[in-house]
């Protein structure tokens, strides 16, 4: 391990329990001055309520926390923050009706002769976002804002209220790649300014891209702590779930069918040109391509979401026109959106109204619900899928994201679809969750539907897809099969190289 000097934050023998459930069984975290300290683990694992606990939300049974040397009990957040602790969460928490520096200076506005201090709060909230080279206005509407600034600006809050140590928690769920280099960028200077940073993420490769320390939790226990340089992603996996990467993205693979898909000179002006593509039964289809490839947006065109100029769908040997999502429905598509809790999901419903969303009329009569087969329906679905919530009758916000994935996958096997289009199917997902997503993947295939899936992950697209289509730029570079999958090949591709005949 590396000979840290400055311990900032050390917690010993962490006991914590919710009525009969052991959540955290006597774990310890120590994390220093200038480090990046992962925490890694499945669903359940303990990350979050071991944060929880340092934050002062929840209060530990056993076990001692110091803080730069001094045993500390954090009594509630406001007393976490008065210790030099914060905390970026992955939904966004922030007073969206205020500007920015209204939220720097909630609650403690500087006074002058008995008026708030406009200027000091706009000239110091500016000097805090320029140190973190943030390009953000402080007298924006903080609801203007993308969701990629708004959460800039609460790392800078954080950072000018002189905290010693921020945690990071699923910090790049909802940005894109740019987006990701931008807070990879904070993060750094962050640790240049010696702040201590624990981040929390279910991208592995994010882990070994900007963290210098890992620990592992699994089932509310420690496991390890190592230096980032001194393991690899197969090895952190193993402690983690007990798997291999390669048994990670391996799924069983079927001998295709008949073409269930034929895509011929799809267009959309600007957007993605002259696509061709075909899908069978029984077969993954993967697309790849780097950010603003047109990949979704392919998918989204066949699926009735987005419009495209010309070209030729054919469904099941038959040309069809596809004007919408529900004509999309009707001929047997779904598609699982990357957004999941936006697009895909209705959360503030139920599990069992979820599950039956896009099958209501099946168990409609004269306009009224049937309401034993609607839990019935459900309740297969989550004895089916696997589905951990404690009721059919649990809204659906309150899962975990694995569990989430797999009530819009049931949504769309109660539809009986045939073709299902999934983009980004594993974002802000735990491992073993993951394998529990791909072990679904093969259900529906030895069904006989097929799957078209879209990833940016090259060890996931290459490990699930019979076939890989990679794109660049709107056009489609080449069609490959499995035995020409090579990491570099795929990424020369998708960058615009394409190689020769000879190669």
């Amino acid at each position: 391990m590396r000979n840290w000097t400055h311990e900032v934050v050390r917690m010993t023998g962490i006991h914590k329990s919710f009525g009969s459930v052991h959540a955290l069984k006597g774990v310890k975290l120590q994390v220093h001055a200038g480090e990046v300290h992962a925490l890694v683990g499945e669903n359940g694992a303990g990350k979050s309520t071991l944060i929880k606990t340092l934050m002062g939300v929840h209060q530990k049974d056993q076990g001692e926390i110091y803080i730069e040397g001094k045993e500390v009990t954090v009594q509630d957040p406001i007393h976490a923050g008065q210790l030099g602790l914060g905390c970026v969460y992955q939904d966004v928490t922030i007073a969206r009706h205020l500007t920015v520096g209204e939220n720097f200076f909630l609650g403690k506005l500087p006074m002058r002769k008995g008026l708030v201090d406009w200027d000091t709060v706009y000239q110091k909230t500016k000097e805090t976002l320029d140190s973190l080279h943030i390009q953000v206005n402080p007298r924006e509407v903080v609801k203007y804002l993308s969701v990629a600034q708004q959460e800039m600006v609460v790392i800078a809050k954080t950072v000018h209220q002189d905290c010693k140590v921020v945690v990071f928690d699923e910090p790049t769920a909802l940005l894109a790649n740019e987006e990701v280099e931008e807070l990879f960028r904070i993060i750094d200077t962050l640790k240049k300014k010696g702040i201590a940073v624990i981040y929390i993420s279910h991208r592995l490769e994010e882990i070994f891209q900007i963290c210098d320390t890992i620990t592992v939790f699994k089932d509310g226990a420690w496991v390890n702590t190592v230096d980032t340089d001194e393991t690899d992603e197969d090895r952190l996996i193993a402690m983690m779930v007990g798997r291999t990467i390669e048994d990670m993205y391996s799924i069983e693979h079927y001998e295709p069918g008949d073409e269930v898909l034929n895509v011929k000179g799809l267009s959309r002006n600007g957007v993605f040109e002259n696509i061709d593509l075909n899908l069978r039964k029984s077969e993954v289809l993967g697309m790849f391509g780097l950010v603003g490839s047109g990949r979704t947006e392919i998918m989204r065109a066949i699926f009735g979401a987005d419009s495209y100029d010309e070209g030729i769908i054919e469904l099941f040997g038959q040309e069809v026109k596809i004007k919408s999502p529900q004509d999309a429905i009707a001929l047997g598509i779904g598609f699982l959106p990357e957004d999941r809790k936006e697009q895909g999901l209705s959360l503030s419903t139920s599990v069992k109204e979820n599950i039956n969303l896009a099958a209501y009329d099946r168990i409609i009569n004269k306009g009224i619900i049937n309401l034993r087969k609607e839990a019935a329906v459900a309740e297969r679905y989550v004895k089916d899928l696997l589905i951990k919530t404690p009721s059919i009758n649990q809204k659906v916000k309150n899962l975990s994201g694995g569990n989430q994935q797999k009530v819009v996958i049931g949504k769309w096997l109660n539809r009986d679809s045939r073709i299902f289009i999934f983009d980004e199917p594993t974002v802000g997902i735990d491992v073993g969750a993951k394998r529990e997503i791909f072990r679904l993947f093969e259900k529906i295939l030895a069904a006989g539907n097929s799957i078209v899936l879209i990833s940016s992950y090259l060890p996931e697209v290459m490990g699930i897809s019979d076939r890989l289509i990679v794109i660049h730029e709107g056009k489609k570079m080449d069609t490959l099969t499995r035995d020409q999958f090579e990491e570099e090949k795929v990424l020369r591709l998708a960058s615009g190289i394409k190689d020769s005949v000879e190669e």
